[in-house]
């Protein structure tokens, strides 16, 4: 690595650093502002109780804005670079060495692509590891507060799980009414509970959800465990002896997350448990989670190709503009790739005039050779 690229690429970090810290910080001081009194009853009325409390909650939620805003803050970066190299008449200088400005380039869209990896390597590791916590609001940071519950259903027993609310802290359904298939006679239509609780897979014993103090069917304690195909389904404490009379066991795939946070949790999981989801049984989700899935495998590209699009578009303008000029066709071109690939999101999940395939990979197909044409300037 050459001393100009030294130069540039610590130039651009700085900037990255810099943007980053400003625009995160901007969002955390306006959400600050409407989560004042929640902190301060979290943290017991402390100025120490309140900023751990809020450390903790926008520690999290900082990886997230840095998720959305990626894409902008390597391109604003590269931008301003180029912008103040031009301005500061470091780019005569370097050129007037013999040095062509392509040769400026390269570095920074080295710089670059390493933002799209880091945020790449963001979604899938970070973000995953806070998942529970960004699944709370600073209404209910401790997941103690009582949430609605949708029910849903289990597609491989048919089961539809539901309950009157949610406790996120200790994963359980309050007031459980989980109802049953016509292929399990002997219980009833229903198995109503004070309480389930969610218990991942152990061993041998399957995950599923442990329902207590049972009031529906009342003779709980006189019926065999139910099956499909072989497959305990409904385990019964008459057969099983970690159960006690009143409880029983619901075999089911479906998490506690999945059940309680809807389609929410797919924002924060990894691509490898988004295919796993695909691939559930008990879960039967639409095109949208199928278009989620290709755009994580496609974001990096999506990154770099507004990137060069970026770069080209400005740069292409008077070597002379101001700064501000530079921002503004930076933000215009960042809104207009947002607008596409919404369009083509929308296209693909909800109206379904396109695959999940074709609307992930749509923005691409059509920016890609626009990127192509126009990035040649960048090499002039």
């Amino acid at each position: 690595m050459s001393l100009i690229d030294r130069y540039v690429c610590w130039l651009f970090v700085r900037v990255t650093l810099c943007s980053s810290a400003s625009l995160i910080g901007l969002i955390i001081l306006i959400d600050v502002a409407g989560n004042f009194e929640e902190f301060i009853g979290y943290g017991n009325h402390s100025f120490e109780g309140f900023i751990r409390v809020a450390g903790d909650y926008y520690l999290a939620r900082s990886l997230v804005y840095f998720d959305w805003m990626s894409a902008l803050i390597a391109l604003m970066s590269a931008i301003f670079v180029m912008t103040w190299l031009k301005q500061t008449n470091e780019m005569a200088a370097i050129m007037a060495a013999g040095v062509p400005s392509s040769r400026i380039m390269k570095p920074l869209i080295v710089a670059s692509v390493s933002v799209a990896v880091l945020a790449a390597a963001n979604r899938e590791f970070l973000l995953p590891r806070f998942r529970d916590q960004l699944a709370r609001n600073a209404q209910d940071w401790r997941g103690v507060q009582e949430r609605p519950l949708e029910p849903k259903y289990d597609a491989e027993t048919d089961i539809l799980l539901g309950g009157r609310h949610t406790v996120a802290a200790q994963q359980q359904i309050v007031n459980a009414t989980f109802q049953l298939p016509d292929s399990l006679p002997g219980y009833g239509r229903k198995l109503v509970a004070k309480s389930a609780l969610y218990q991942p897979p152990i061993g041998n014993r399957p995950g599923g959800y442990l329902l207590s103090e049972i009031s529906q069917p009342d003779s709980l304690h006189k019926l065999p465990t139910l099956t499909i195909s072989g497959r305990p389904v409904v385990y019964s404490p008459v057969d099983t002896d970690w159960l006690k009379t009143d409880e029983c066991f619901v075999v089911s795939n479906v998490t506690f997350q999945q059940l309680a946070d809807g389609n929410a949790w797919q924002r924060y999981a990894p691509t490898w448990q988004l295919i796993t989801a695909l691939r559930n049984p008990s879960l039967d989700y639409g095109a949208d989670l199928r278009v989620i899935v290709h755009q994580r495998l496609l974001r990096p590209w999506l990154d770099v190709t507004l990137l060069l699009l970026g770069l080209s578009v400005v740069l292409s303008r008077n070597n002379h503009q101001s700064l501000f000029v530079a921002v503004g066709q930076c933000l215009l071109v960042v809104a207009m790739y947002f607008l596409l690939t919404t369009v083509f999101e929308w296209m693909g999940s909800r109206s379904y005039l396109l695959t999940p395939a074709q609307a992930a990979w749509g923005p691409l197909v059509v920016l890609a050779p626009i990127t192509y044409t126009v990035s040649h300037r960048l090499w002039d």
